[in-house]
């Protein structure tokens, strides 16, 4: 039984079904389409003894055709009902549906021919083939028919492909059925429906913590590079945090994709992000934004891992590891290094991007789009003028600031022409200036101590401090409420400064930093990440 909307394939399908010796019924467009490609075909009116009807609407809805598909073989009741009544058995279902999704995806698309893309008889046929799975076989993929004639070829289908064709069945019914009540309950009772589907669920260790019980599930269909397509070549099963922290080190990342960068995480925020001229280059700068708490992190890199990168490893403790990919040599290196170092392949090409998030909680779902773009404007607030050749270096620092947990201030540095490096953060803190003073402008001032020794500049500690400082970009992901955070960065010797703008008080702020010999630029777009 063959009646398709999507035609695909569907000739070299029958033609080879004809070869294995199966008698085929078809529906009117279908059928007309298999004759005219010279496929011996049966039209259902003549097994049903009546025409199609009604535009083709009352066509397979019959005992002939569902009893033939419903009809348990082994059922000595069944098969004398169907002997009494004059039905053959029906094999095969080959059936997918009308087009009702693409058709509502069109701004065109009126309520009266969405209403005719809805398919009646289509999904009772692959319901009962799909109910009856044991001895009916019903396909709604055209990507499985070189399968199926390969298995047909050899015998007949075994039972574990019918099972798994009777569950795809009755999941596209269940999508279909989805699309369908999203978009009437809209057009006809004015209610927003969301439903999402999640496949190939599967149970992690644990959760957050030890005593949480947890489960992955992943979103088919999903293009874009994601921790969720990653493929993984060594160590333990990712964890609840593993996906959590990997998505964030990714997410980093992937802005950087054009170019050589490393991202340091630890618990959701990047506490290392750095471009360098070489890999290896770029993974020590990236470690030096926060030495202590890049024990235990996760790193993702946009290039394939040399040597020379992975030297730097030894003796460091790491969770995880993502990159485009890896040589074999680097492979080995990474494998002997511990047999629970998790390494995963994500290629860092652009798919279709995604357009929204969701957050589940507790009775309800949040649905928000996607934090694309870094600005709306560039507009220097202050009398002393913003250099256009730290415009780069803002950059960088508002989007590691983008990736960062609110509160969040994100200190970057130039170490090289062109070459940037985060210098320390400030997340997650209840309010900004705590951001800066406690947490941002401290841990910048000690990875400086450390650097001092490393470069041997010619120069004091202290002077280099302070010139290193006076040099550096600070993003805010947020407005300043006040004109501390100002002070405190001046205090601080840093003197280029980028925020949102917007707050009740930015003439207040503005002033601030005119007097304290500060330039700040406002963007106007603010980057809240909770």
């Amino acid at each position: 039984m063959i009646s398709v909307s999507d035609k695909s394939g569907i000739v070299d399908f029958a033609s080879a079904l004809n070869k294995l010796g199966f008698d085929i019924i078809s529906t009117g467009g279908t059928s007309s389409f298999l004759k005219n490609a010279g496929i011996e075909v049966t039209d259902i009116s003549h097994i049903t003894g009546f025409p199609e009807m009604m535009d083709g609407r009352v066509k397979t809805l019959h005992p002939k055709i569902h009893g033939a598909i419903l009809a348990q073989r082994i059922n000595p009741v069944h098969v004398r009902e169907a002997r009494r009544e004059g039905i053959e058995f029906i094999d095969i279902v080959v059936v997918n549906l009308y087009p009702f999704e693409s058709v509502t995806a069109r701004k065109d698309a009126g309520l009266d021919e969405a209403i005719e893309n809805i398919d009646i008889g289509g999904p009772a046929l692959v319901r009962a083939a799909a109910k009856n799975y044991r001895n009916v076989a019903v396909i709604t993929d055209p990507g499985d028919y070189r399968m199926i004639i390969n298995q047909l070829e050899k015998g007949d289908l075994d039972l574990d492909t019918k099972e798994r064709l009777a569950v795809k069945a009755f999941r596209r019914i269940a999508d279909y059925d989805c699309a369908i009540d999203m978009y009437l309950s809209q057009k006809l009772a004015n209610e927003d429906i969301l439903r999402l589907k999640f496949v190939e669920g599967r149970t992690l260790r644990y959760g957050e913590n030890w005593h949480q019980s947890a489960r992955f599930y992943k979103e088919p269909g999903v293009t874009e590079p994601s921790i969720a397509n990653a493929k993984q070549l060594h160590g333990k099963a990712l964890s609840y945090n593993n996906y959590v922290d990997a998505e964030s080190a990714l997410n980093a990342t992937h802005e950087f994709r054009d170019r050589i960068a490393v991202c340091v995480v630890k618990h959701c925020n990047p506490c290392g992000l750095a471009i360098g001229n070489t890999l290896s280059e770029a993974l020590s700068r990236a470690w030096d934004g926060d030495p202590v708490s890049s024990f235990g992190s996760i790193i993702c890199m946009t290039r394939k891992p040399d040597m020379e990168t992975l030297e730097f490893l030894k003796g460091k403790f790491v969770e995880l590891i993502i990159a485009p990919g890896y040589d074999e040599d680097a492979l080995l290196f990474l494998k002997n290094k511990s047999k629970d170092l998790r390494i995963l392949e994500l290629e860092m090409e652009n798919g279709v991007e995604l357009e929204n998030t969701y957050r589940y909680i507790a009775g309800g779902m949040l649905v928000q789009s996607r934090d694309r773009g870094l600005y709306q404007k560039w507009e220097t607030v202050t009398v002393h003028p913003f250099p256009d050749d730290k415009r780069g270096l803002a950059e960088f620092a508002l989007t590691a600031c983008k990736y960062t947990k609110s509160n969040a201030v994100v200190i970057a540095r130039e170490y090289e022409a062109g070459l940037y490096q985060i210098l320390a953060i400030g997340a997650g803190q209840p309010n900004r200036v705590d951001a800066i003073r406690k947490l941002a402008a401290t841990k910048a001032v000690e990875n400086l101590k450390i650097l001092y020794e490393k470069e041997k500049p010619e120069l004091t500690e202290e002077e280099f401090i302070r010139n290193t400082m006076s040099e550096c970009v600070l993003a805010s992901d947020a407005f300043f409420p006040f004109d501390d955070s100002i002070v405190y960065s001046a205090e601080n010797h840093l003197k280029y400064i980028v925020s949102p703008g917007g707050s009740i008080r930015d003439k207040e702020v503005i002033e601030t930093a005119n007097r304290l010999g500060v330039s700040l630029v406002f963007t106007g777009m603010r980057h809240f990440l909770h």
